[in-house]
């Protein structure tokens, strides 16, 4: 498999690259959500003692909540600027991660069906060829190992709740940090995860109330949501 990065991404992350560790600042969404997601995976595949993997980690929020869970985990990213400062914020948290500089792609040619977990959240949207990266997930997984994405449905209500919503009216986001077309349908996704092997074990939508500013999980997959895999 070849590299499968969209520069233009790489880099408005990399300008972001200072805030990912700031609660209430561009990464706000991040870190509200995390806690959620965290006990999601958890909970289909307990995380103490396995080999996770976390694709596409960026500053490492998800990465140090999952090995604070007693997973021995491995973050990879190929934004320069977010994986420093997922490398200085575990050392100031003595968080136990090794980041590296890879795409999921290389690392599946290099440590095939390596890791128990892979994780890939909120990734999907922002790459080339979605199907591509959903494949090396599922080799870099071991057989009956779980597969964990989310991403953003496509539809006229994800439009205005995932861009317009949430980049112009409560500006959770910076502007621009989606493209509409870049969205995936759960079916889009569900067929990209058959074709590499992957079984659907579940899947629940990501809502976010703007009055409690509270994230939560349920049945309402019409914008954010999540999908968890085994591989066959």
């Amino acid at each position: 498999m070849s590299a499968n990065v969209d520069q233009a991404e790489l880099r408005k992350f990399g300008e972001l690259a200072h805030r990912w560790w700031d609660p209430n600042g561009t990464m706000r969404p991040l870190h509200e959500m995390n806690p959620l997601r965290l006990d999601w995976i958890d909970g289909i595949a307990p995380l103490a003692g396995q080999r996770v993997l976390d694709v596409g980690c960026g500053g490492g929020i998800l990465a140090e909540s999952m090995a604070a869970r007693g997973a021995q985990v491995t973050g990879i990213d190929l934004a320069d600027k977010p994986l420093q400062v997922a490398e200085l914020h575990a050392l100031e948290s003595g968080a136990r991660v090794n980041y590296r500089k890879a795409a999921a792609e290389e690392l599946a040619q290099e440590m095939p069906a390596a890791f128990d977990v892979v994780t890939c959240m909120e990734m999907l949207e922002h790459v080339p060829d979605p199907a591509q990266t959903v494949r090396a997930c599922a080799a870099l997984a071991r057989p009956g190992g779980a597969v964990f994405f989310s991403t953003i449905n496509r539809n006229p209500k994800s439009f205005l709740f995932a861009i317009v919503g949430a980049e112009y009216v409560l500006r959770l986001l910076p502007a621009g940090t989606h493209e509409y077309a870049k969205f995936i349908r759960p079916r889009e996704l569900a067929q990209f995860a058959r074709t590499a092997g992957l079984t659907m074990v579940e899947i629940l939508g990501l809502t976010y109330n703007p009055l409690t500013r509270r994230f939560a999980l349920g049945g309402d997959t019409d914008v954010n949501y999540l999908m968890a895999c085994r591989r066959s």
